[in-house]
């Protein structure tokens, strides 16, 4: 996808009346804009880094076209482009439609005993399909209205040749893991039977 200047007053104009999703300590990051697509802003944390020659943002579109090869759903990329400060970039995109899972399990009557299954499917999926995904969680899972499982927020990701190897199969359930105790959820979200689902016996 080609790169696009976007001045700031550009910028300051698309944004103009849009919600703010998502925000840091440097500000905004993360915009609904008033015609229901997205604008997600990049800022590049260290003056050396690898994003120096991959940007987050290039990697973030790279892994939504891949998904979309492999045939799990996810958002669909629209426009990059480059800011006027330096080190920032932004992409454009359509956003998946759904919920998340952390939205979905708020519901009242929700059951993780009758959704899990579901769940251990998808993941195991992903990892049939190469797909590693650091950023596995419930706030990036989303189920679309015809019932299918997809990803959003794919920049930290990275895709083998073949089934995952057992050892990334455990780190991605260590940093599902570390979600679950980070939300306070460990009281509610059946880990140990997810594990058992995804690790080999």
């Amino acid at each position: 996808m080609q790169c696009s200047r976007l001045p700031q007053a550009a910028l300051n104009q698309m944004v103009e009346g849009a919600r703010v999703l998502e925000a840091d300590s440097f500000g905004p990051k993360v915009f609904l804009l008033s015609d229901g697509n997205i604008l997600k802003l990049f800022r590049r944390k260290r003056l050396f880094s690898s994003a120096l020659l991959r940007p987050y943002s290039k990697r973030f579109i790279d892994n939504a076209v891949q998904l979309e090869k492999l045939g799990i759903p996810t958002l669909h990329t629209l426009q990059l482009y480059q800011l006027q400060t330096p080190g920032m970039t932004a992409v454009l995109y359509r956003p998946l439609p759904g919920e998340t899972l952390r939205q979905i399990a708020k519901q009242d009557g929700f059951d993780w005993n009758q959704a899990l299954p579901a769940l251990s499917t998808f993941i195991r999926q992903l990892h049939s399909a190469g797909v590693y995904f650091r950023s596995l969680h419930l706030g990036n899972i989303v189920i679309t209205p015809d019932n299918q499982y997809g990803l959003i927020d794919v920049a930290d990701m990275r895709f083998v040749r073949g089934p995952l190897p057992s050892y990334l199969v455990k780190r991605n359930l260590q940093h599902f893991a570390r979600y679950i105790d980070r939300e306070h959820l460990n009281e509610s979200f059946p880990i140990q039977a997810l594990a058992q689902s995804l690790l080999p016996a």
